[in-house]
C-alpha cells in the first residue's frame, strides 16, 4: 500500500507546498501591491480556488476517460505557468491572473482517484492517512522557509520555487508512479455524468462537509498573517513576516499529531461523525480566541485549536467520498468533492476580505462561529460512511460470471473486476447480508 500512495502523496505534496509556501505572508504582500484593498488581498488569496473549481470536475472525468498519469501531466504543466506568472507579476490584478492560472491545473481530485484504484478500501483511509500527512510535513515545513525567504528574498521566489519543485513532481510522476489497474465492471456501456454522483445523498452530504472545511480555512489564512504582523486599523501584534513560523509551526506539529488518531476513530473504530464533530469544536473554539483575543499567546492558542480540528479531517474526508461513489464515478465524484472544497476557499477569501474591510476581525469571528454551528447541525444528521463493506473473491476459485451476476442482488452496493489482481470485488449493504451472505451466493 505504501509503495502505491506514497509516490502520488508526494506529487500532491509538493503541489500543495508551492500553495502553502506563499499562505503565511501572501495578504500581507498583496496589500503592498499597487491599487491594492483587503478585498483584493482577498482575492488574491482565494483566487486559485476559483479555478480549481471550475477544473476539478473536468479533470477527474477525463482522468477516468483518457488515465491518471496523462491528466496529472496537463495539470503539472498549468500550474507551472500560473506560477512563474505569478513569480513575474508587479501589479496585483496580474498576481490574481497568476493564481486563477495556477489554480486551473486542478489535480487533487485525480490524485485522490488514483489511489483509490491502486488501494484496497480497508487499506484506503492508511493510503489517504499517507498522503494527508505529506501535505502537513509539507505544509509544516512551508510555514518555516515562507516567512524566511519571503521576508528575506522577496516572494516571488517563492513563486519560482513553486515552479521548480512543480517539475521535480513531473519526474515523480512517470518514474515512481505505477500504472493504475485495469478495472472490468457493468457500467462500460453508461456514459459518466456529472448529475448522477448527486444522486446520492450521502456524497452531497460530504460536498458540504468540504464547503465548510475550505471556507473556513481560508478565513484562518487571511486573518492569521495580517494580525500576527500589523493587522488592519492598528488591531495586530507588530510581528514581523520572518518570525511568522513562530506562529505556524506549533500548530502544524499539534495538527500533525492530531490526524493519527482521527484516522484510528474515523476508520478502524467507525466513529468519523463523532471525529468531525470534535473538529468542527476545536476549530470554533480556535476561531473565538483568534477573533477576540488581543493576548499574542491566547491569538497562538486559537490558531492551535484551528489546526488540530483542521487536520483531524484530513485522512477521512477523500477517503469517505471514494467509499460513497461507484468504480466508475470515483474520479467524477472527487472532482466534485474538490470543486466544492475549492469552492469554499474562493468564497471564504472574498468573504474575509470583506469583513476586514468594513468591520473587524471579532465580526469575521462571530460569523466562522456561526457557520460552525451550521456546520455541526449538518454533521449530525451525516450518513454512516461505513454501512457497507467489500468482499474480495480470487477468480481462481470463484467464476468471474457468478461474481457480475450479484450485481443484480439489491444486497450488493456494485461489483466489479481487477484484472491487475484476478480479483472479484463485491461492495455490500452490511445491514442486508455479511460476507459469509456473499459467498453464499457464490456457492
Amino acid at each position: 500500500m505504501f509503495k502505491q500512495a506514497f509516490p502520488l502523496s508526494l506529487i500532491i505534496g509538493l503541489r500543495f507546498f508551492g500553495l502553502f509556501i506563499v499562505l503565511p505572508v501572501l495578504s500581507v504582500y498583496a496589500l503592498q501591491m499597487n491599487d491594492a484593498t483587503p478585498i483584493l488581498a482577498g482575492a488574491v488569496v482565494g483566487s486559485y480556488a476559483f479555478t480549481q473549481m471550475l477544473f476539478q470536475v473536468p479533470f477527474g472525468t477525463m482522468s477516468d476517460k483518457i488515465g491518471r498519469k496523462k491528466t496529472l501531466l496537463v495539470g503539472l504543466l498549468i500550474f507551472i505557468a500560473g506560477s512563474i506568472i505569478c513569480a513575474l507579476s508587479e501589479h496585483i490584478y496580474t498576481l490574481i491572473l497568476g493564481r486563477f492560472l495556477q489554480g486551473a491545473g486542478a489535480i487533487g481530485a485525480v490524485v485522490s482517484a488514483m489511489i483509490s484504484d491502486l488501494v484496497k478500501e480497508e487499506e484506503r483511509s492508511h493510503a489517504m492517512a499517507i498522503m494527508g500527512g505529506v501535505i502537513a510535513v509539507s505544509f509544516s515545513a512551508a510555514m518555516i522557509v515562507a516567512p524566511l525567504i519571503g521576508g528575506h528574498y522577496g516572494i516571488d521566489k517563492l513563486f519560482w520555487l513553486t515552479a521548480f519543485l512543480a517539475l521535480g513532481a513531473i519526474v515523480i510522476l512517470f518514474t515512481m508512479v505505477p500504472e493504475a489497474p485495469k478495472i472490468i465492471h457493468s457500467y462500460d456501456s453508461i456514459k459518466v455524468k456529472t448529475k448522477d454522483v448527486f444522486q446520492d445523498a450521502a456524497l452531497v452530504q460530504m460536498y458540504i462537509t468540504f464547503l465548510f472545511h475550505s471556507s473556513i480555512m481560508t478565513m484562518a489564512f487571511f486573518i492569521i498573517p495580517i494580525v500576527m504582523t500589523h493587522g488592519i486599523n492598528e488591531d495586530g501584534f507588530e510581528w514581523s513576516k520572518h518570525e511568522l513560523w513562530k506562529v505556524y509551526v506549533p500548530a502544524v506539529i499539534f495538527g500533525i499529531l492530531a490526524m493519527g488518531p482521527a484516522a484510528v476513530f474515523g476508520e478502524k473504530y467507525a466513529k468519523g461523525k463523532q471525529v468531525f464533530i470534535v473538529s468542527i469544536v476545536s476549530i470554533l473554539l480556535g476561531f473565538t480566541a483568534m477573533g477576540f483575543s488581543h493576548n499574542a499567546i491566547i491569538f497562538i492558542i486559537g490558531v492551535v485549536l484551528f489546526f488540530i480540528g483542521f487536520n483531524m479531517f484530513e485522512p477521512l474526508l477523500q477517503s469517505y467520498v471514494s467509499k460513497f461513489a461507484k468504480i466508475h464515478q470515483k474520479g467524477t465524484a472527487l472532482g466534485v468533492a474538490n470543486t466544492f472544497s475549492y469552492t469554499g476557499i474562493f468564497i471564504g477569501g472574498l468573504m474575509a476580505g470583506w469583513i476586514m474591510q468594513h468591520f473587524n476581525r471579532e465580526i469575521l469571528a462571530l460569523f466562522v462561529i456561526l457557520l460552525c454551528l451550521i456546520w455541526l447541525v449538518w454533521t449530525i444528521r451525516m450518513h454512516d460512511p461505513h454501512a457497507r463493506a467489500n468482499a474480495y473473491f480470487s477468480l481462481d476459485t470463484f467464476e468471474r460470471a457468478k461474481i457480475m451476476a450479484l450485481d443484480k442482488n439489491p444486497a450488493i452496493f456494485e461489483v466489479y473486476i481487477n484484472e491487475n489482481e484476478k480479483m472479484g470485488v463485491v461492495k455490500y449493504e452490511k445491514d442486508l447480508i455479511d460476507e459469509e451472505g456473499v459467498k453464499a451466493l457464490l456457492a
